[in-house]
């Protein structure tokens, strides 16, 4: 790993990650996941290969684990957002389109402020949205149930 994303991974435990756990979240970073009577509400933090920014994917499974389309289960204790085939990206406008990309690295001359903090703080506005799309997708889930 990069100092830089080191640096951005220890910013977001610092700013991103207690809000996450008194949201009732448990995992360690990258992954996240609050579990539910009916439902499982999943967050992963997923890192730009090339360096300078992350996306956050959320998603939903049910409560006793997942199971893979080649016959692999998970437990519930042990799922993670890109193990679920219906995932959303937070910003995106659908979950056919990518999210919002957040960027640490610094942008021109006339960038002030710890890019790290900036990117870390951009995040929480985005979990309110995360609680919407959870709240929808659970309700899809429930609904698809024979």
């Amino acid at each position: 790993m990069s100092v830089k994303r080191d640096r951005m991974i220890e910013t977001l435990k610092e700013h991103v990650v207690p809000v996450l756990r008194e949201k009732g979240f448990s995992g360690s970073f990258p992954h996240f996941r609050r579990l539910t009577e009916t439902v499982i509400h999943l967050l992963t933090f997923q890192f730009d290969k090339w360096g300078g920014g992350f996306i956050i994917e959320i998603a939903v499974c049910a409560p006793k684990g997942f199971t893979t389309n080649w016959g692999k289960f998970i437990p519930p204790t042990k799922v993670r957002a890109w193990d679920i085939n219906k995932r959303f990206r937070l910003g995106a406008p659908d979950e056919e389109s990518d999210g919002h990309w957040f960027r640490y690295e610094k942008r021109g001359l006339l960038s002030f402020g710890d890019p790290f903090e900036k990117a870390a703080l951009e995040v929480l506005p985005y979990l309110d949205k995360a609680e919407s799309w959870w709240k929808q997708a659970r309700a899809i889930d429930q609904n698809e149930k024979p």
